[in-house]
């Protein structure tokens, strides 16, 4: 099985608490993730906080609109620096994304690594070429900005 890596970082201007108290709502996940990929949360998080042990079951359309249904589970938290999410079920063969975040000077440093696999082997490695790369990447742009939108940009 073929281990991608996505990383990024980005710093927000704001308080280590107001990062916390954002990311780590599952409830924000669709005002972060494009509008077409009509991300909808299915579990019931009404006055949930994260923590380990958490699932969180959703709908979303990563590719070509096909709806595919999604089980993260939470598989650490240390608030407000970390908390770590994976696939339980869904269209990868693996989906480990580690959030970090870390008060700076300005704002908060926050840092996304996301190990990922696909399956079908072979043709999951040209999917990966073809599709899945430039997909993700498109995803964390569009993150990026909506942040900026919403928090401003740190000087």
């Amino acid at each position: 099985m073929k281990v991608y890596t996505l990383e990024r970082e980005q710093t927000i201007p704001v308080s280590i608490e107001k990062a916390w108290e954002f990311f780590s709502s599952p409830k924000n996940l669709s005002v972060i993730t494009p509008p077409e990929m009509q991300f909808k949360i299915l579990t019931d998080l009404t006055g949930a906080p994260i923590y380990t042990g958490m699932k969180i079951d959703y709908i979303v359309r990563p590719l070509f609109g096909i709806p595919m249904k999604w089980r993260t589970v939470i598989s650490g938290v240390d608030s407000p620096r970390m908390f770590i999410d994976f696939q339980e079920k869904g269209p990868y063969s693996l989906w480990e994304h580690t959030h970090t975040f870390e008060a700076v000077p300005g704002g908060v440093l926050m840092k996304d690594i996301v190990r990922y696999a696909l399956p079908l082997g072979f043709l999951g490695g040209i999917m990966h070429g073809l599709v899945v790369k430039k997909k993700l990447n498109d995803i964390f742009n569009f993150r990026t900005a909506k942040l900026k939108e919403l928090f401003g940009d740190a000087k």
